[in-house]
């Protein structure tokens, strides 16, 4: 299948590449058919929309920089995608770029989770406290690393 992408231009993509959003994401509740696709620089993809070229999302996997993410989730709001075990799941964050120079963030509060198997897909609004729109992902990095090492 061929796909015209916001970064890419035309792109052959396979089916493995297909997302299926049956709710869109939140403020694009209309596009619903993606593509996912890796970006030229590790650890991060790209989410296409195969509806509107100028529809794309950069992602990252939050336990990158938060090994301690988590997802309470009940099983009622992962049916609709056929989820049925946590090892089933990809976890994604959006990342936001700013055109200012300012840091690098993700979205933690919103992720949108992938049924590996069948390729469906939903972002969530997750409640709990810890988790923001917008965490600094090099500042998160730092502080585990720094953790990690301990005091000097």
């Amino acid at each position: 299948m061929r796909v015209i992408t916001k970064a890419y231009g035309p792109v052959d993509v396979s089916e493995k590449q297909k997302i299926l959003l049956p709710a869109g994401l939140f403020g694009f509740e209309s596009l619903k058919d993606y593509v996912m696709l890796d970006a030229e620089r590790q650890p991060f993809f790209w989410l296409q929309s195969t509806e509107s070229v100028a529809v794309a999302f950069i992602m990252i996997s939050p336990f990158l920089f938060r090994p301690d993410y988590e997802l309470n989730l009940s099983d009622d709001e992962l049916d609709d995608i056929g989820l049925s075990s946590p090892e089933a799941a990809l976890v994604f964050s959006i990342v936001t770029i700013p055109s200012d120079g300012g840091p690098m963030t993700a979205n933690l509060q919103g992720p949108i989770v992938i049924n590996r198997d069948t390729r469906l897909g939903k972002q969530l609004i997750l409640n709990d406290p810890r988790w923001k729109t917008r965490h600094d992902i090099m500042a998160e990095l730092s502080e585990n690393a720094a953790a990690k090492k301990g005091p000097c």
